[in-house]
């Protein structure tokens, strides 16, 4: 399949810590607790910007595919099924939001070329992608065609909201660095028309080329910025237990993907909020071995912390004690429980953290953990969805009684990479 083809869909033109104290203030419980106390009058706070469908056109295994995403989203097939490579998708889009080349969301742009797909009389290959944004300005899509072959660029995009075309982009001359593009104006000139590169998101750009001063013009940035806040906080984690083990010195306490660096975390977090702190503490009785009263973090003299769980009984059990599944529930419960403050991502920070949502993405979810805890996580997952500040992607190999659970979709995955 070559460019006629993967790219047709897309019409152009278009302080100290070691002392005690935080490293950085104690969240506020509004970015992530229910408002309390509020009136019972207040208008409600408006929606947040949200993915609700992930489409892979043309991408990896992948031809066609569309993925509806609720606040807790399971993807469920066999292995090679492309459950990873749909995760995958969704971290590169996000990146792209996020203002990264295309390189650097693509590292291995030659892995996202359907396997099949043939070059155009000028060698070309690539692929497609795309989601669909909800939010105050309803649903806003983007596909994108991504060139890999014989050079990485974007050669087309189309953000569309209500029917309306807002942006497209084409590229027009391959010896140029820059795609053609043309986005809704409504004023005296319909369409405005102007290069950008060929290596980032044309819609994550709008903001710095469009004025905003007819209405077109301000319904294209609006759809933009909800389509960016939509994508940017992504959370990929799949934490490795062998990392999380041993001691680890004292850093940012912002978690990292594999999750290795927990017990600086928990050193950060105990005292910061003490309602979230709770809820990791129950979710740890719930689903570890023995007795659990507490979550712990001390400093030793060589200047690392270590995590441990406090048996109540002045009995206190280090984490490099306990078993594969416990450390991977653990750590994945802390994810839900806390935000983007904590953990290492990339909010949109002109945006209040209460209009925005943090997208976790769990690849291998299930992975080492026994049905108590699967249960339990899923539980966890589907109530902090239904809160809105967090939604969860997450692939599955068994899929069985998940969709039980009230606010869960499970998309279904064959070998055939079909959901």
């Amino acid at each position: 399949m070559g460019l006629s083809s993967v790219f047709g869909a897309v019409s152009v033109p278009s302080p100290d810590r070691r002392a005690g104290v935080a490293a950085h203030p104690p969240e506020p419980a509004s970015a992530d607790e229910p408002a309390e106390g509020r009136p019972g009058d207040a208008p409600p706070d408006p929606p947040r910007p949200h993915v609700v469908e992930l489409r892979l056109s043309a991408f990896a295994g992948h031809r066609r595919a569309v993925f509806p995403l609720g606040p807790c989203t399971f993807l469920a097939g066999p292995s090679g099924s492309g459950k990873t490579t749909a995760l995958r998708a969704y971290e590169a889009l996000a990146g792209l939001a996020g203002g990264r080349t295309v390189g650097e969301a693509f590292p291995d742009p030659a892995a996202c070329v359907p396997e099949r797909a043939r070059p155009d009389a000028q060698r070309r290959r690539g692929f497609r992608i795309g989601c669909t944004a909800d939010g105050p300005e309803g649903p806003v899509r983007l596909d994108v065609a991504v060139q890999a072959e014989p050079e990485l660029r974007v050669v087309g995009e189309r953000l569309t909201a209500g029917g309306v075309v807002l942006l497209e982009t084409a590229l027009r001359d391959p010896g140029r660095r820059s795609v053609q593009a043309a986005w809704h104006t409504a004023g005296q000139t319909p369409v405005t028309r102007a290069p950008l590169p060929d290596d980032r998101l044309g819609t994550a750009l709008l903001p710095l080329r469009v004025a905003g001063t007819t209405d077109g013009q301000r319904r294209v940035l609006a759809a933009a910025e909800q389509l960016v806040v939509a994508l940017r906080s992504v959370f990929a984690c799949d934490p490795v237990p062998e990392r999380m083990r041993a001691e680890v010195p004292v850093g940012s306490g912002r978690l990292l993907g594999a999750c290795d660096n927990l017990a600086d975390v928990l050193w950060r977090t105990r005292s910061e909020c003490t309602r979230r702190h709770a809820r990791l503490v129950a979710a740890a009785r719930a689903g570890c071995a023995g007795p659990v009263t507490d979550v712990a973090a001390e400093l030793l003299a060589d200047g690392t912390v270590r995590a441990l769980l406090d048996r109540g009984d002045g009995v206190r059990t280090a984490l490099g004690r306990l078993g594969y599944g416990e450390l991977r529930y653990l750590a994945l419960s802390l994810v839900l429980l806390t935000g983007p403050g904590v953990l290492e991502v990339d909010p949109v920070r002109e945006v209040p953290a209460a209009l925005q949502t943090l997208g976790v993405l769990a690849d291998g979810l299930d992975r080492g953990l026994d049905p108590v805890q699967r249960a339990e996580l899923t539980g966890l997952a589907a109530r902090m969805g239904a809160r809105g500040h967090i939604r969860l992607v997450g692939s599955v190999s068994d899929p069985s009684g998940l969709a039980e659970t009230d606010g869960v979709t499970v998309v279904h995955l064959g070998r055939d990479r079909t959901p």
